[in-house]
């Protein structure tokens, strides 16, 4: 029945701040052709018909102790070209992460919101 993932939204209390993430450290590209919300956010693209949306939203979470290891967490897992670049732009932004714990080649880091982020090769 489900054929595909459409989008994922997460949640941000500073939208500059979590801009400069997934543009300049993920190098994501805006989608400005989604319709305004009655809520602040923004659309990227993030692979063939698949989107992720940032939502200015209070979170009910906030402060909520997260696992170390964002695969001891709810996250979402996207696919990338290159493991080695990435985590060259991670290194490059100070920004922790975590190797998959199975042996696996997949890395998880947190977003400046906290929300949970694989990144697999495969």
């Amino acid at each position: 029945m489900i054929n595909g993932i459409h989008h994922v939204s997460f949640l941000t209390d500073d939208l500059a701040r979590a801009r400069a993430f997934y543009e300049g450290v993920l190098g994501l590209q805006l989608n400005t052709g989604r319709p305004t919300l009655n809520f602040d956010g923004v659309w990227y693209d993030a692979g063939k018909g698949q989107q992720i949306h940032l939502m200015v939203l209070p979170d009910v979470e906030k402060g909520l102790l997260r696992p170390d290891h964002g695969g001891r967490d709810r996250h979402v897992a996207f696919k990338v070209e290159s493991m080695a670049k990435l985590a060259a732009r991670l290194d490059q932004a100070g920004i922790a992460y975590t190797l998959s714990q199975s042996g696996r080649g997949a890395l998880f880091c947190r977003d400046p919101d906290q929300n949970a982020l694989e990144f697999t090769a495969d």
